[in-house]
């Protein structure tokens, strides 16, 4: 389809596009108003993940083509808990953590978004607002009888649950009537008129759609993005260290810029697409470098995503760090630190305690298969004791591509 509003245009050409509810229509909508659009975001954690910036960007998008975000922070629905691609339920979070996380989470969104009072600056709101104002007997009567069980057990979230014999709480299976429930307060608090989210999202929109009309009448439209995984089918946002964190203390910002450095040569063109504000023709050249030269757009995504999410200093010392230690052969000042006490530190655990694996077992699995080197030398004995002598430096590193310094007390 050919769209004609600008807002259709941008997501289509960057390849945010898996489907779209009467797309002739949004489109329609969207080329003669701004068109408030939100997604939502459960704050489980302190940091959102990699996972994550898919979502991010279509909010970014959305304002740059000159329409309102937004951002709806879970603070009523983290305590319920997404059942969405999850094969057990998640561990309940107090009130009080999930306001420190929705406070932690904000600085990202800062960096992304324009914020303020204006017609397509960005808003940041809490489902708390109003989930937890409901009674329970209220919402099975208002909204209860606008869902049949019949067809909640035919969404992804609860089928695939059940099929492979996990435990569903019937917590959990209320979620998708609390996001649709948030939907059609959106529409009536601030003119919400439209939902994005993840192919995984689809069926919550669709509820919430359908719920607005048969309560109030009101036309909504929702947008999905593709399923995102990396070319090899790894989901985004998880390594075998752990989960890529935006949050600059959950992860130092080298890691953030080398996690995109590393991604596969058959990814740069999707992601310089989706992950940054490069102008297409200027992908379309990065993408067709060949050989060792796509290394260089690889440095370009991995410069632009952390520009973006941890500001230019944070993007200027990684890529220089990167640059002194792979083609100087030093050590970067933005790598992991390590201080190692008088008495010295083990091998394996300093490779833990680095972040380079995650228990020392894994430590000595990797120092065996020869995959750790001290000051570029191969060390294979896990127990190996280092020592850095006062006021000196060393460097540790894992296979080619994860280097820290050791310094002394």
């Amino acid at each position: 389809m050919t769209y004609s509003s600008s807002l259709l245009r941008l997501l289509d050409e960057r390849g945010y596009i898996h489907q779209v509810t009467d797309a002739a229509a949004l489109d329609a909508l969207a080329s003669k108003q701004v068109v408030p659009g939100y997604i939502g975001f459960d704050a489980t954690a302190s940091s959102l993940h990699v996972g994550s910036m898919v979502q991010i960007m279509l909010l970014r998008r959305l304002q740059q083509a000159g329409h309102k975000p937004i951002v709806v922070m879970g603070g009523g629905t983290t305590k319920v808990g997404d059942p969405s691609g999850k094969d057990e339920s998640r561990k309940l979070l107090t009130g009080e953590t999930i306001a420190a996380n929705i406070a932690s989470i904000r600085a990202v969104f800062e960096r992304l978004l324009v914020f303020g009072d204006g017609p397509t600056d960005a808003v940041m709101v809490d489902n708390a607002e109003w989930l937890d104002q409901l009674g329970y007997v209220e919402l099975l009567r208002e909204v209860g009888p606008h869902f049949t069980i019949n067809r909640m057990l035919t969404f992804d979230s609860v089928r695939l649950r059940l099929e492979r014999e996990q435990p569903l709480t019937f917590l959990e299976f209320n979620y998708m009537i609390l996001q649709a429930y948030d939907f059609r307060e959106l529409a009536l608090r601030v003119g919400c008129r439209l939902q994005l989210g993840g192919s995984d999202q689809w069926g919550n929109i669709i509820n919430g759609i359908e719920l607005a009309r048969r309560m109030d009448g009101t036309e909504l439209y929702g947008v999905t993005t593709p399923l995102l995984t990396t070319a090899d089918g790894a989901k985004m946002g998880k390594t075998a260290a752990g989960a890529v964190w935006l949050n600059e203390d959950m992860l130092p910002s080298y890691d953030f810029w080398q996690y995109w450095r590393n991604t596969d040569d058959r990814d740069v063109g999707k992601f310089l697409r989706l992950f940054t504000d490069l102008p297409l023709e200027e992908i379309v050249r990065l993408e067709a470098l060949a050989g060792a030269e796509i290394n260089q757009a690889k440095i370009v995504l991995a410069s632009e995503v952390t520009r973006l999410v941890r500001g230019d200093e944070a993007a200027r010392a990684a890529e220089a760090t990167a640059m002194a230690t792979f083609a100087g052969g030093g050590l970067g000042e933005d790598l992991p630190v390590l201080v190692v006490p008088p008495e010295g530190i083990r091998l394996g655990a300093a490779c833990t305690d680095l972040g380079f694996t995650a228990s020392n077992g894994e430590a000595k699995r990797k120092i065996a298969e020869g995959a750790v080197r001290l000051d570029d030398r191969p060390v294979t004995d896990p127990g190996f004791l280092v020592q850095v002598s006062p006021g000196q430096e060393r460097k540790l590193s894992l296979g080619r591509k994860r280097h820290g310094i050791l310094r002394s007390a």
